[in-house]
C-alpha cells in the first residue's frame, strides 16, 4: 500500500510540475514569458506553449485588441479667444510591441491608458489654444483631431517608444462650461429678439407702404370712375335735352303742359307741404283747370 501511495503521490507531483510548464495564449493576447524577472520571450501566435516551471519562468498576458480611451473628466480648456470650453473625446489605440510597452510604460493596459490620457489631454489643450470656438465647431474640427493624433504619435514613438499605435482620435462634444453657458444663452436670446424686432419693424414699414399704395390706387380708380360717370351722365343729359327740345318743338302746348306736370310733381312731393293760392287766378293751376282748346282739337 505504501508503494502504491508513493507512486500516486509522485504522479500527482509530476502532473502538477508538467501543468506548470504548459500555458495557452489566446488569439486576443500577447504571452510574455519572464525568466527571473526579465523578459525572456514575447509570444504573439495563439496556441499551446511551454516554459520552465516557476520560479524559473513565469508568464503574463497583455491584451492586443483595439482599446478605447474615453475622456475621463470635464476640466475646461482655453481657446484662442480665452473662452473656457469642455470637450469630450475618445482615442482608439492598441499595443503593438509588448516588450517595449512593458519596459517603457507598465505591466498592464490600465497604466498605458493613464499615461496616454495625459499625453492626449496636453495635446488637445495645446491645439485648442490655437483655435477659436467657431473653428472648433466648424469643419476645422477634423484638422484639430488630425493634429492631436500626430502629436500623440510623436510622443509615443519618441526616444523611448511605448510599443503602441494610435489608430484614431475623435471629438464627441464641444460645449461651454456651465458658468458661462447661461450667459451665452441670454446673449443668443437677446440677439434673436433683436432680429425678430427688426423683422417686425421692416414688415410694419412694408405693410404701411403697401397700404398707402393701395389707397392711392383706390383714389385714382374712384376718381377715374367718377370722371367717366360724369362724362357719360353729361352726354346722356345732352342727348335727353336734345330729344326733349326736338319733341317740344313739334308741340309747344304739350311742352308747356308737361312742364306744368313736372312742376306739380315737384311741388306736391311731400304731404306736409302747404300752399295758399287762388286756383282761379293763379297761372300755376292753369293745367289743372282744363285742357287747352288747341290740344283738344288736335286730339
Amino acid at each position: 500500500m505504501n508503494r502504491i501511495g508513493l507512486w500516486i503521490s509522485s504522479g500527482l507531483v509530476l502532473l502538477a510540475l508538467l501543468s506548470s510548464t504548459l500555458f495557452v495564449v489566446d488569439q486576443r493576447q500577447f504571452g510574455v514569458v519572464y525568466a527571473l524577472g526579465q523578459i525572456k520571450e514575447v509570444i504573439t501566435e495563439p496556441g499551446l506553449h511551454f516554459k520552465l516551471p516557476p520560479p524559473l519562468q513565469n508568464v503574463q498576458f497583455i491584451d492586443k485588441r483595439l482599446l478605447t480611451l474615453d475622456s475621463p473628466g470635464t476640466e475646461p480648456m482655453l481657446t484662442a479667444e480665452k473662452q473656457r470650453v469642455v470637450i469630450d473625446y475618445y482615442v482608439r489605440w492598441r499595443i503593438t510591441d509588448a516588450s517595449a510597452y512593458i519596459r517603457n510604460v507598465g505591466l498592464n493596459e490600465q497604466v498605458g491608458t493613464n499615461q496616454l490620457n495625459r499625453v492626449v489631454r496636453n495635446s488637445f489643450q495645446e491645439q485648442i489654444n490655437k483655435r477659436t470656438v467657431g473653428e472648433l465647431l466648424s469643419t476645422r474640427r477634423e484638422e484639430l483631431m488630425s493634429d492631436v493624433k500626430k502629436d500623440v504619435l510623436l510622443a509615443v514613438q519618441g526616444a523611448k517608444p511605448w510599443g503602441v499605435d494610435v489608430v484614431d482620435v475623435r471629438i464627441t462634444r464641444v460645449d461651454y462650461v456651465d458658468t458661462i453657458t447661461e450667459s451665452v444663452y441670454r446673449r443668443m436670446e437677446a440677439e434673436r429678439k433683436r432680429v425678430a424686432n427688426e423683422l417686425r419693424s421692416t414688415g410694419a414699414a412694408e405693410g404701411e407702404k403697401i397700404r398707402a399704395d393701395a389707397d392711392r390706387q383706390r383714389e385714382v380708380t374712384v376718381a377715374n370712375a367718377y370722371r367717366d360717370a360724369q362724362k357719360i351722365k353729361g352726354e346722356g343729359d345732352a342727348k335727353a335735352a336734345q330729344l326733349f327740345a326736338e319733341s317740344f318743338g313739334r308741340d309747344p302746348q304739350f311742352a308747356q303742359f308737361y312742364r306744368s306736370l313736372e312742376a306739380y310733381k315737384s311741388s306736391f312731393n311731400s304731404k306736409g307741404d302747404v300752399m295758399v293760392l287762388d286756383p282761379g287766378s293763379s297761372e300755376f293751376f292753369k293745367g289743372m283747370r282744363g285742357a287747352p282748346s288747341g290740344a283738344s282739337s288736335r286730339k
